[in-house]
């Protein structure tokens, strides 16, 4: 059986690969695959992020009464993130690939590190502490 770390972890993997995508075509100026590169970048992000904030991260503050804790954390750089999204869209509107560029270098960090803490303890603690909810809880994120 799936754990809820392995099935998101593939999740951000799945999104770097369409993000690194993004950047060959951007420097290419392959603006045609850029733009459904994009598309399907922030769907792929918008779907992982709306999994989190509407069944993972509700699941495990309910179970372990932690909210002001690591869930907090991650919804503010989720906020952070789509800040950055919005900035690729409008680099990628107006055709700007050295700002394109240079926000996509911002928004790797960030996930880079926000996928080491989500990966490294977020996730094993859900897995842990949601116990046999767990796999309810990873097919309810699975229905998103």
């Amino acid at each position: 059986m799936t754990t809820i770390t392995e099935y998101m972890t593939g999740v951000h993997r799945h999104c770097d690969e369409i993000l690194a995508e993004l950047e060959v075509a951007v420097s290419e100026d392959d603006w045609d695959k850029a733009a459904r590169l994009s598309a399907d970048f922030l769907q792929a992000m918008e779907h992982h992020l709306t999994m989190e904030e509407t069944v993972l991260f509700p699941a495990f503050e309910q179970k372990t009464g932690m909210i002001g804790g690591p869930t907090m954390i991650m919804r503010e750089e989720h906020r952070q993130m789509r800040e950055l999204f919005q900035q690729l869209q409008w680099a990628l509107d107006g055709k700007a690939s050295g700002e394109f560029l240079d926000t996509t270098e911002t928004l790797l960090i960030l996930m880079q590190q926000h996928n080491i803490k989500e990966e490294g303890i977020l996730y094993p603690m859900s897995d842990q502490h949601l116990g046999t909810d767990a796999p309810q809880v990873l097919a309810r994120m699975q229905k998103v």
